[in-house]
């Protein structure tokens, strides 16, 4: 029996950099429609209640299992079913963002939010096809914490380029030259679609079965509705501090954009990236259950760190510090619940499971959080953090209940096979 991969080992393989570049790519586009873009909308003197509603444009990220049938069924001409799908919307990608720079978010509010929802319908189809793309390759629990870190890692990589060095851009050179340059960066993940091989696994026979059999092979599972009950709890409080909030909230702190991109954004990039590595570490010791309920307490307490910030006013060093501990934490958490997902996947059905999986876990903060804007005006920032850590905790509680074997893939019904190489 061969011995578990280390993080170490994963890190040093160069098969794994195109996972860390497609990560890149995924997460490039998320706040360019989310905290980049809500910033830009403060500074055009938008009110806190029309940026947090605008929110509701990053919905398609919640509902991407509608169309993922599609794209576990059908494949492009190019590329394999996973590439080619991945390729066709990096492209649309570029175009839409650098059409977002060409708009004003004040004159034009129903065409920027138009074009920001395409902008999160194909970064969500990005998205389904990338995290099929990594569970088929990956299989042993072990690996697939560790895979999962190293795309974060690229995602949060991607975040880093689409706020402090957007926010930094858009002083120097305004907001419309900074949507060209992002465009131009989803270059990065074409590259990693290019590098990456195809994974060997087959596609349902039919559309029906592509959108009947993931559904039924899920819920057959047992206690299959009370995980996804769970996974709609686990991130709600996360959410509620999302940087289409929280970046609102500095600025009244009274922080610049640049201070806002390099001092609350980097520490986040750093410490997310550590949170979600430590996270793999530490899961391939506690385990998968273990490692949620753990990383989810922290993630919980750690809103009350923007408590303090909000009470003590504007203050660098207690900036950074709520940014570096709740981004740490929320990174183990993140990692946590990836590898768990996955596991819950059959490779058959990879894209179309993932993506319901992952939308339930995203839900009620793509379709809350947006009216956030209400309870801040009604209860004032400090008493909204400390809501944000109380409705956090339901998740844990229904945690301790599930059991062990609670949505994973039966054992008769194996969801794996050999693992299949990625392009060196």
């Amino acid at each position: 029996m061969s011995a578990k991969p280390t993080l170490r080992q994963v890190l040093s393989n160069p098969r794994t950099w195109p996972l860390l570049a497609l990560g890149f790519s995924s997460g490039l586009p998320l706040l360019l429609v989310g905290g980049t873009l809500s910033i830009w909308m403060k500074n055009e003197g938008l009110n806190i209640k029309t940026i947090t509603a605008f929110g509701l444009v990053s919905a398609p990220y919640s509902f991407k299992f509608v169309w993922a049938p599609l794209l576990d069924r059908y494949a492009l001409p190019f590329l394999g079913r996973r590439r080619g799908w991945m390729l066709f919307s990096q492209v649309l990608l570029l175009a839409s963002i650098a059409a977002l720079s060409f708009i004003n978010p004040k004159e034009s509010m129903l065409l920027m939010a138009g074009v920001a929802t395409l902008v999160a319908f194909l970064s969500a189809s990005q998205d389904v096809v990338a995290d099929a793309l990594r569970t088929d390759l990956y299989t042993d629990e072990t690996e697939r914490g560790l895979a999962y870190a190293v795309f974060v890692t690229g995602y949060r990589i991607g975040i880093l380029a689409a706020s402090p060095l957007a926010l930094t851009l858009s002083d120097l050179i305004g907001w419309q030259r900074t949507y060209w340059v992002m465009a131009a960066l989803m270059g990065v993940g074409m590259v990693a679609t290019f590098l990456l091989r195809e994974p060997e696994a087959r596609a349902p026979r039919t559309l029906a079965e592509a959108v009947i059999n993931p559904f039924v092979d899920y819920f057959k599972r047992n206690g299959a509705i009370a995980v996804l009950v769970f996974l709609f709890l686990y991130k709600l409080g996360e959410a509620f501090v999302g940087p289409g909030i929280v970046g609102p909230f500095f600025v009244e702190l009274g922080f610049t954009n640049t201070e806002i991109g390099w001092i609350s954004k980097v520490p986040n990039l750093i410490a997310s990236i550590v949170g979600s590595l430590l996270g793999a570490v530490l899961m391939v010791k506690l385990g998968v259950r273990r490692s949620l309920y753990i990383f989810g307490v922290l993630q919980a307490v750690t809103n009350l760190l923007y408590l303090g910030l909000a009470l003590i006013g504007k203050n660098y060093i207690a900036l950074a510090s709520a940014i570096i501990v709740d981004n740490l934490c929320g990174g183990m958490a993140t990692t946590a619940a990836g590898a768990f997902m996955m596991s819950l996947c059959n490779r058959r059905f990879s894209a179309t499971q993932f993506a319901l999986l992952s939308s339930l876990a995203n839900l009620g903060g793509r379709i809350l959080a947006p009216f956030a804007g209400i309870a801040i005006e009604r209860l004032g920032w400090p008493m909204y953090f400390c809501f944000t850590v109380a409705i956090s905790f339901p998740s844990l509680v229904l945690l301790a209940f599930l059991r062990p074997t609670a949505g994973i893939v039966p054992p008769e019904e194996p969801a794996s096979s050999p693992t299949p190489a990625v392009a060196s």
